[in-house]
């Protein structure tokens, strides 16, 4: 029976918003980081059936392609075929899903996924623009009329900080819950940092060798501080949100047959992968469900899972997580998340699933899950099974 194994993963620093990243172009930017997984591993390109991309604003630079363009601009053959994808935020998590998908059907031997986001050049929002009319059309506007995060007569339908004071009413997620959560991250991804824990997955880019988007001097009081810009008397501010950010990922995605026969090592399996949708207004509570699901699918309990990779678009989103799945909080995010990190949109997929990887190698976790929430009220979910060396299961 065919499976899917990945022999090696990357990414570029994450460069904060206007930062030392933003004047590089896009595809240049996910071009660098092919280029360093093809170095890092040691595959011929001309062995890559398709290269699968994340990028969720597809205009301007980011438009027609850009998977196909960094392909070229790599110099890779161009034999070398290559699509882009869009699950919104889960774009980068969804090329490792599509990529595995292939080589466990046959349809490939190796893939190449990744995904690229350089938010100081095509801000986020940048493809609802307006000129040519609004997305979503009158009958699903209507039917999320009464909505309460539902904007009237704006290209995007719902907002997202009004989402996130939902899911922190709902469940009584507190100000300073949300702000000990947002310091802990950063605390934990300068801690990582300082360890040189990022060291064997990054690929320095012009210069850029660490991520820029850890504030190191931030603190609770600073935090406190913040104002709540999405509602009068509210919880969320700018603080417990991901960062606006640049980056790439790449991951190579093959078989295990493929992989000994060419003398590749594979690092784990992609052992289970399902995606969920709830209420779009809500939004970003879908990783609820897609994580019942991807471990009743995977025969696997919470127990069996060393580490989990809960993307922090908002502080609420992880929090209410933990509540109702009742996981290790010392198991989640413990390199730092999208709050601390960044959230290159395309790219935070591949990118969490690289940083998870990484961890399970360096601590011997046997298994791994990765959720993201997803625009829409989508999301994915992936378990990772470390497939080289001694393993533990937690």
């Amino acid at each position: 029976m065919r499976d899917a194994v990945i022999i090696g993963a990357v990414r570029t620093p994450i460069g904060r918003r206007q930062g030392a990243m933003s004047r590089l172009h896009p595809v240049d930017l996910a071009a660098h980081v092919l280029e360093g997984l093809r170095a890092r591993v040691g595959f011929d390109p001309a062995d890559v059936d398709d290269v699968v991309w994340g990028c969720v604003s597809q205009v301007g630079e980011q438009a027609l392609n850009i998977g196909r363009n960094a392909v070229l601009a790599a110099g890779w053959p161009e034999s070398v075929p290559a699509y882009t994808v869009d699950r919104q935020c889960g774009s980068g998590q969804q090329a490792i899903v599509s990529a595995a998908a292939a080589v466990i059907s046959g349809q490939a031997e190796l893939v190449v996924a990744g995904g690229v986001e350089v938010m100081s050049r095509i801000p986020m929002g940048s493809s609802a623009g307006a000129e040519l009319g609004l997305p979503y059309g009158p009958a699903l506007r209507e039917r999320y009329a009464g909505t309460e995060s539902a904007i009237v007569g704006e290209p995007i339908l719902f907002d997202l900080g009004v989402a996130a004071e939902m899911i922190a009413r709902k469940w009584h997620v507190s100000r300073a819950e949300m702000d000990e959560f947002a310091y802990g991250s950063h605390q934990r991804a300068a801690a990582a940092a300082d360890a040189g824990e990022f060291d064997a997955e990054l690929v320095p880019v012009s210069g850029v060798a660490a991520d820029e988007c850890i504030r190191r001097t931030t603190s609770l009081r600073k935090l406190a501080s913040l104002s709540t810009p999405f509602r009068d008397g509210g919880v969320v501010t700018a603080g417990t949100a991901s960062q606006n950010s640049d980056g790439a990922a790449a991951l190579a995605v093959t078989t295990s047959a493929w992989a000994a026969a060419y003398g590749f090592r594979p690092l784990a399996r992609i052992h289970t992968t399902a995606v969920a949708a709830n209420d779009p207004g809500l939004m970003l509570t879908a990783p609820i469900p897609a994580t019942e699901k991807v471990l009743r699918r995977s025969g696997l309990a919470l127990a069996d899972i060393g580490v989990f990779e809960v993307n922090e678009a908002f502080a609420c989103v992880p929090l209410a997580w933990l509540a109702e799945t009742g996981a290790d909080p010392a198991r989640v995010n413990p390199r730092g998340g999208a709050i601390a990190l960044g959230h290159p949109l395309g790219a935070s997929g591949a990118r969490i699933a690289t940083t998870m990887l990484h961890y399970m190698l360096d601590r011997r976790c046997r298994y791994g899950l990765q959720v993201m929430c997803e625009a829409g009220g989508l999301s994915n979910a992936t378990v990772l099974e470390l497939l080289t060396g001694p393993a533990a299961s937690s």
